[in-house]
């Protein structure tokens, strides 16, 4: 029998080398209303951050005592792992039933603040009104990136409904087999791009960037320096403001005019990643006129339509 025969200093380095996926907390949905109630504080968005929090508080209520939701199928999602395809697409579950019964848990736990401002109580009645082959297609136009397709005021609550079942399943699936593939410009478990990256700060990850999935919340491991849109390892431009949030920077590709916001947790120990690209748009505008695109959109502030 015949094998690698591995130095001191190789075994240590396989064994102290990070993971590739990194799980959401189970309370992630409680930790990024935390977050966002804080930074509304004094913020010029303040009033929109503190309604996202309530949103975020109904996620995680309903993430903790979910109703009864079909999982998808152990068998399928093994096979998909084994192709390298993701196992929780989101593509072809949006299109199935399951995650609605999610979206009406969510409509029956959400308390916006007071007062509801008219605008919103509109665009939930509009929600509570449509029927499933409605709130499939605006599902369905949401992850497939076609936003003109969703009632501006709905958007983000279909967003968020989306967020919770992917989350769910997430939770709740075995992503032991997936291996790290270079590159992987998608997430691993659901095919959906990523809303920001972020830079750990301590512990076996410090220094490393995880990429955080706009959809599921899963991490993956994606190297610095490159540009995770066209993989360009050329010069990358660090943007931000004085204002924004402690530790948010954009990294702007000179190449294919993308950027993506990165998060350091060395400089704010306690950040996540939406919440903080939520309370740095004014970092958007400033990008969106020097000419760059977002790479993904954040579910929970989707450019929809108009009515």
């Amino acid at each position: 029998m015949s094998g690698t025969i591995l130095e001191p200093g190789q075994i240590a380095a396989a064994a102290s080398k990070p993971a590739f996926l990194q799980l959401p907390p189970r309370q992630l949905f409680a930790l990024r209303a935390e977050r966002l109630a804080q930074l509304a504080e004094g913020h010029a968005l303040g009033d929109y951050l503190r309604l996202l929090a309530a949103v975020c508080r109904a996620q995680q209520q309903v993430l903790d005592a979910p109703p009864c939701v079909a999982a998808p199928d152990p068998q399928c999602c093994a096979q998909a792992i084994a192709h390298g395809m993701p196992p929780l697409a989101a593509e072809s579950l949006v299109r199935e039933d399951a995650w609605l019964a999610l979206l009406d848990a969510w409509l029956a736990a959400f308390v916006p603040p007071e007062p509801v401002n008219p605008s919103l109580a509109a665009a939930l009645e509009q929600l509570r009104g449509a029927d499933a082959g409605q709130r499939k297609a605006w599902g369905v136009a949401l992850v497939s990136g076609q936003f003109a397709g969703v009632p501006a005021g709905v958007a983000p609550f279909v967003g968020a409904a989306l967020q919770l079942a992917w989350s769910h399943w997430l939770l709740g699936l075995d992503l032991s087999a997936i291996v790290e593939a270079e590159d992987q410009q998608t997430c691993p478990a659901c095919g959906s791009l990523p809303v920001a990256g972020v830079i750990h700060g301590h512990g076996a990850r410090n220094g490393l960037r995880y990429l955080v999935c706009s959809l599921c919340a899963c991490e993956w491991h994606y190297v610095r320096l490159k540009c995770s849109h066209c993989r360009s390892t050329k010069r990358l431009d660090h943007l931000h403001l004085e204002h924004s949030p402690h530790g948010v920077r954009a990294e702007a590709c000179p190449e294919c005019r993308h950027y993506l916001k990165q998060l350091y947790l060395e400089l704010e120990p306690g950040g996540e990643a939406l919440s903080a690209d939520l309370a740095s748009l004014d970092l958007d505008l400033l990008l969106d006129g020097a000419g760059y695109l977002r790479q993904a959109p954040d579910l929970l502030l989707i450019p929809g339509g108009e009515g």
